[in-house]
């Protein structure tokens, strides 16, 4: 499925629905504080899959656009276009930033060989430190927060290697590529769980002091995202595949039948959903 931008070509669900939702309050129809209707309503309004709908809405409450209530509802909260640019700006300026390929490219160079070094050099304080931040992370529903996280986590490694170059070099590439990592937090529905457990192996590997298991953990870790963001990006850019969809074959809770409101939770109970999270 490919959505329509505001130029006729393919562009993001979560900037259609914003642009759709933004003339709704700008009417006066979605004031602050108005409950969205039912899902299916909304998005037959405004023309719209559910599952791309369910994505946007994900989006705008990240963005703390609109504010998901559990047993309540989803409502408008603020639509100011500088708040949105600057929160999630637009997932399709990924797929025109050509240097993206190469700070991904970057990033599968330095954080493997950044690891393998800290094997050698962290101390127990760090490695404790670096289990609690990972078992945290376990409890995150924001993907913003768990992306926050996820660089914190890879910038905690390169810290205790004590090479204030390489830290800062790879500093400047995750901040390059943190877009990038939001937007497949808010697609892929099994991110949290799988970055779990490869960031378990890191710290596995480290805590072991075994260089070169640290090494080999780091690069399916980092070849894993680089591989999802390029096969999604070449998609987009393509035209076959719309940034706001899900991964094929994969499937959220409470993502099936008529009785669900806009964030995908049930009508009958009232439960709203809050986003999901995973980088």
């Amino acid at each position: 499925m490919s959505a329509a931008g505001p130029g006729g070509g393919p562009g993001s669900v979560v900037d259609v629905a914003i642009s759709r939702l933004k003339q709704r309050i700008e009417t006066g129809e979605f004031a602050p504080g108005h409950r969205l209707p039912p899902e299916a309503v909304l998005a037959g309004e405004l023309e719209l899959s559910r599952p791309s709908l369910r994505e946007a809405v994900r989006a705008l409450a990240m963005a703390g656009v609109l504010d998901v209530r559990r047993g309540d509802g989803t409502f408008v909260t603020d639509l100011r276009p500088e708040r949105l640019l600057s929160a999630i700006g637009s997932f399709l300026d990924l797929a025109q930033d050509t240097a993206l390929d190469e700070m991904l490219e970057c990033r599968k160079v330095l954080e493997p060989g950044a690891t393998a070094l800290a094997a050698t050099r962290m101390d127990e304080a760090a490695l404790d430190a670096l289990l609690e931040r990972i078992e945290r992370m376990r409890t995150l529903q924001d993907p913003g927060e768990l992306v926050r996280e996820d660089l914190a986590f890879h910038r905690d490694i390169v810290a205790a290697t004590g090479n204030r170059t390489l830290e800062s070099l790879v500093s400047s590439v995750s901040n390059r590529t943190a877009r990038a990592r939001i937007w497949r937090a808010l697609v892929k529905s099994d991110v949290l769980a799988w970055t779990h457990q490869q960031h378990m192996d890191i710290y596995t590997a480290l805590r072991a002091r075994d260089s070169l298991g640290a090494f080999a953990a780091a690069s399916r870790h980092v070849s894993d995202v680089e591989n999802w963001v390029r096969a999604r990006l070449d998609a987009v850019r393509d035209g076959t595949e719309d940034p706001g969809t899900e991964d094929p074959g994969t499937e959220r809770p409470g993502t099936e039948g008529p009785g669900t409101d806009a964030s995908g939770a049930a009508e009958d109970t009232g439960a709203a959903g809050a986003p999901a999270a995973g980088p």
